[in-house]
């Protein structure tokens, strides 16, 4: 399935999820600067907030996919993809890459935070928590997400996405109330491969979309 661009998505998305949750409490809460431009369609007809959830993958050399991903409050969340003796063996090898590592993804958020864009955990409790991304080859980001919501008392957790790998699905059924998905994918591309117009704005541009989504309310 292919989107003429990140907003076509959200407008589809919005089209399943408004009808259920016009009249509900929520907040939207999207996972990366593409996410904001598909929540961003959500979140102006539910009437709600809109904030995102700042992460930074960790990739270790030579190996395809991430090892963990570090969150804006620091928090380490390793591949569950990997077992526990590939984590055993890579933590032990390649220590101190990976604290350095940590330390640079988690300087580079705090950079992007000084734009704006740190989200809320007030603005979260006792609402329905839509997740949004504008494409998930792997899991590793909502695990991240499950793991910064865990001591946030939700009513419930969607997530909602245009496309997604059979492994990311399988891992929201198991994270999700409820799931919003438009296609998945057996064989995942790049995400922007799935978009005709793939290009984003600029980080504050982005950041300007959540602080002026009230504004844009439909």
């Amino acid at each position: 399935m292919y989107f003429a661009n990140r907003s076509d998505a959200g407008c589809q998305l919005a089209a399943k999820i408004v009808p259920k949750y016009r009249y509900e409490n929520c907040a939207v809460i999207a996972m990366s600067d593409g996410g904001v431009m598909v929540a961003a369609e959500i979140a102006t007809r539910l009437h709600c907030v809109l904030t995102m959830l700042l992460t930074e993958e960790v990739k270790l050399p030579g190996e395809h996919d991430p090892l963990a991903v570090v969150d804006q409050d620091g928090k380490f969340t390793y591949n569950n993809m990997f077992s526990t003796g590939q984590l055993e063996a890579f933590t032990g090898e390649y220590h101190n890459y990976i604290e350095q590592e940590k330390r640079e993804k988690f300087h580079s958020i705090n950079q992007l935070l000084g734009s704006g864009g740190l989200i809320r955990r007030d603005l979260l409790h006792g609402n329905n928590v839509i997740l949004v991304s504008d494409g998930l080859k792997n899991a590793l980001s909502l695990d991240a997400a499950a793991a910064f919501l865990k001591p946030i008392k939700i009513e419930k957790l969607i997530i909602a996405t245009p496309i997604a790998s059979v492994p990311a699905v399988d891992r929201m059924h198991l994270i999700a109330d409820e799931i919003v998905c438009l296609s998945v994918i057996e064989n995942y591309m790049n995400t922007n491969h799935y978009y005709e117009n793939n290009k984003l704005p600029s980080h504050e541009k982005i950041i300007k979309t959540i602080e002026t989504v009230v504004l844009n309310w439909k």
